[in-house]
């Protein structure tokens, strides 16, 4: 599961990922995408949203550093621990998050630093290219990858618990398995609900 712990789809989609490792027999990995590498490129987004993702920089900044000091099996804690501020405590200070999440998470406080500097940029772009890779272009966040097969998705607002995340996991499986699928959408009528 590629996700942007900023973004509340891939939110709601990681805790649904987690859910669903706990009643299937699945190895669920995380990793980052972002959605500032996403719209780096796009000239039609407001000036606003525009400083929404330069500001949005700093999360996976710090997770790819934090993961490359201590390992990949970092992220998942490390994500979450900041999704759940920025998503559930509506906390929009990003030094304050990630200053939080290391110290819920036993990492060095040092790693912070990795917020405001461009190091580790390119490190966020090919972790965030190889989740792209496998489910194409254009596509939005979160991303997963199924026994080879990508997708952009499944796009939640709400988050599956216990066989209910099993089964979801269980028709994108059907899905990953079918060769010639590629897509299955409809419109969103909410936003995220956390709680």
């Amino acid at each position: 599961m590629w996700f942007d712990p900023a973004c509340p789809f891939s939110w709601v989609t990681a805790q649904w990922a987690a859910e669903a490792g706990r009643v299937r027999d699945v190895a669920v990995g995380f990793h980052v995408m972002s959605l500032s590498v996403l719209n780096e490129h796009r000239d039609d987004l407001s000036p606003g949203y525009r400083a929404h993702l330069d500001r949005q920089w700093a999360p996976v900044r710090v997770a790819v550093a934090a993961a490359q000091q201590a390992g990949p099996e970092v992220l998942r804690p490390l994500c979450f621990a900041m999704a759940r501020r920025i998503h559930h405590e509506q906390n929009a200070d990003y030094g304050v998050v990630v200053k939080e999440a290391l110290s819920e998470t036993g990492l060095p406080a040092g790693l912070a630093a990795a917020a405001d500097s461009t190091e580790f940029d390119e490190t966020v772009r090919v972790s965030h290219r190889a989740g792209v890779a496998g489910a194409g272009e254009p596509i939005g966040s979160p991303v997963v990858h199924v026994d080879g097969a990508g997708f952009f998705g499944p796009v939640l607002t709400r988050v599956p618990r216990g066989e209910d995340a099993g089964r979801l996991l269980d028709a994108v499986a059907a899905l990953a398995a079918a060769p010639h699928f590629f897509e299955l959408k409809r419109s969103r009528t909410e936003r995220p609900v956390f709680g």
